[in-house]
């Protein structure tokens, strides 16, 4: 075949995928829509699913079901739908631990880049540094100060190897130059009964769970780690404001497809939920379930999300995080 062909050919195949793109786009949803859940039922994650399925359901006449498929730290569900077809009848909705299993396991069954087309940002959530209020410090720079002046005395709790708070300790060690001992815990509850108990003296954890035994004067929170202060606690200083540098991490549930999703395809879901996230109802919900609303082009969730890839391979490689196999 001469080169002239191939171009030829290669113009053909993608003018058909603009065409058959939007002719599927037009006429979608004809059939029943599956959400993919990475984790049990009951939990936030799946209310969020069930609730903007029912608001699809009410708009579109389809209905939504919602699979939930847990294990292996959400990658038994973003398998199955990075194997199905691009069509926009199936759909994952996960959260920013997917950018960390794309560097903790050695080996996944699928790209977690590659084989996943994000849609939307649906949410952001941060968490705060809290110590249990019996430690003598009153903000960040107290405790790196403490920390310091006690190397390999303070203990600090993870909801697991992996976990996104594990990853912010290490990175505060490494940063702040401090000597703090991981002790992770199965879970956000378990990780909060030792940090009450004093089995550890500080976490980082999501900010509605704790914010209850702040109130109630038995943890002490100290900084937030987003790089902006968050709406619901605004008298938190980021921990870039209190003196630790490039200290930038927000949560994400995010609504994505399989790879290779047509883009006219991929422009009508994210419109679809645009239209949600603007409903009074879902934004009286939101803070309930610990999470601001986001929304935006699928372009810029992209970005988010290979950034967050970028950045935890970082921390998973310095902070040498044991990988699973």
């Amino acid at each position: 075949m001469t080169g002239s062909h191939r171009v030829v050919r290669a113009a053909l195949a993608v003018a058909a995928y603009l065409f058959f793109g939007a002719a599927a786009a037009q006429g979608y949803p004809s059939k029943p829509i599956r959400i993919v859940v990475p984790f049990p039922a009951g939990g936030t994650i799946d209310s969020v699913a069930r609730t903007f399925g029912q608001k699809i359901t009410e708009n579109w006449k389809q209905p939504v079901i919602v699979d939930n498929r847990p294990g292996a730290g959400g990658n038994i569900g973003a398998d199955a739908v990075a194997k199905s077809p691009p069509d926009g009848y199936t759909l994952l909705i996960s959260i920013h631990g997917l950018a960390i299993s794309a560097n903790l396991y050695r080996r996944l069954p699928f790209d977690p880049l590659r084989d996943l087309t994000p849609i939307v940002q649906l949410t952001s959530s941060t968490q705060a540094l809290v110590v249990n209020a019996r430690l003598s410090v009153r903000s960040v720079a107290d405790l790196i100060a403490l920390a310091k002046s006690q190397p390999g005395k303070l203990n600090y709790a993870s909801a697991g190897l992996g976990a996104p708070n594990h990853l912010y300790g290490e990175l505060l060690k490494k940063t702040a130059g401090i000597d703090i001992v991981h002790v992770p815990y199965k879970g956000d509850a378990p990780q909060l009964a030792a940090l009450l108990a004093g089995e550890a003296q500080m976490a980082f954890m999501p900010v509605f769970p704790v914010l209850p035994n702040v109130k109630a004067g038995k943890l002490r929170a100290l900084a937030v780690t987003s790089a902006k202060r968050s709406q619901s606690v605004a008298d938190l200083p980021t921990m870039i404001e209190a003196g630790v540098p490039d200290f930038d991490f927000v949560g994400w549930v995010g609504l994505l497809g399989p790879g290779g999703m047509p883009g006219d395809l991929v422009a009508r879901l994210n419109g679809e939920a645009a239209r949600i996230l603007a409903l009074p109802d879902i934004n009286e919900r939101l803070p309930g379930w610990g999470y601001e609303r986001v929304g935006g082009t699928p372009e810029e969730f992209a970005a988010r999300y290979r950034s967050d890839v970028a950045k935890y391979a970082k921390i998973i490689r310095e902070a040498s995080v044991p990988l699973i196999d």
